[in-house]
């Protein structure tokens, strides 16, 4: 049966940027609802080739038709090592949209979102141990306080990690609500919504390792894009779109690019293209849109 997904962000424009060849091999990381996935194939001929990635087990309910396509169900990090298993060593153009998708989000026994009342979960891969009931009822004052902060940019970390602290020596935190109901008292009416979604993609974050992830995904698409392969990011919060924008500059997370002799700097990409936003149109057809930015790459 398949599940229902949003509207895939920047599809036209990140697709135009993915296929530069009709024929080529490529990868959509984050497959989703397979929005990304659909566009693609219409873009390539009778002999290219496109492989899907997610580790979602509801995304894999969506598995397209189409003798061009190869479903993995798995997590991106492994990118190399699951397109190897293909035979594959190189391709031409890489996809990711991270984050949470639209379905993740509206599944309410998933826990990704405060409007609904479920467990504490936020996994994205769910046979995976780690989930928010063991970070939110588990870490220790410092840990959570140094998520909140580092994940989520939260102001009054220390005050919220209190509370937190102090309701689970009474009882286990179990369901989004409860966690909800302990940090609401803690911040004026006007910064609720703002302070709760903070709180909930730091633990998401930290349950999923999401950062380390995309830093592992980006590190193995300087080996597996061809030379003239493009890679396309679309990042919906700052620490994405930071990692992302500085491994395509510098070709590294921290620090300066790597220097020759000479001075040459060593960048494995270059910029295509400048920073793309969605249109005022696409962010009222898709809400998910409103924070989304695509920046897209070509390997040197």
């Amino acid at each position: 049966m398949e599940i229902k997904y949003h509207n895939p962000v920047l599809l036209d424009r990140s697709v135009e940027d993915l296929v530069t060849n009709p024929d080529g091999i490529y990868v959509d990381v984050t497959f989703g609802g397979g929005g990304h996935s659909r566009k693609i194939l219409k873009s390539l001929s009778p002999e290219g080739k496109l492989f899907a990635f997610d580790q979602d087990q509801d995304a894999v309910k969506n598995t397209l038709a189409d003798p061009r396509f190869e479903l993995i169900q798995a997590n991106f990090k492994d990118l190399k090592r699951y397109l190897k298993f293909y035979g594959i060593k190189e391709v031409d153009g890489i996809l990711a949209d991270f984050g949470v998708s639209s379905h993740q989000f509206d599944a309410e026994q998933r826990g990704f979102s405060t409007r609904f009342e479920g467990r504490l979960d936020m996994r994205m891969d769910q046979d995976a141990s780690l989930s928010a009931f063991e970070v939110v009822n588990t870490y220790s004052e410092q840990e959570l306080i140094s998520i909140m902060k580092l994940y989520g940019e939260v102001k009054g970390a220390h005050k919220i990690v209190s509370a937190i602290l102090e309701q689970r020596d009474v009882a286990d935190i179990e369901t989004t609500t409860e966690l909800i109901e302990i940090i609401k008292p803690l911040i004026p009416e006007r910064f609720i919504n703002k302070i709760l979604a903070q709180v909930f993609q730091a633990i998401r974050i930290e349950v999923n390792q999401e950062l380390e992830v995309i830093k592992l995904f980006l590190q193995q698409t300087v080996e597996v894009l061809k030379p003239s392969g493009r890679l396309v990011c679309i990042s919906y919060h700052s620490l994405e779109d930071r990692l992302v924008k500085r491994f395509i500059r510098e070709g590294v997370f921290e620090g300066e690019a790597e220097q020759d002799f000479f001075g040459n700097r060593f960048t494995p990409f270059k910029k295509v293209g400048g920073l793309v936003i969605p249109s005022d149109e696409e962010i009222k057809l898709n809400s998910r849109a409103r924070s989304a930015k695509l920046r897209t790459a070509e390997k040197k």
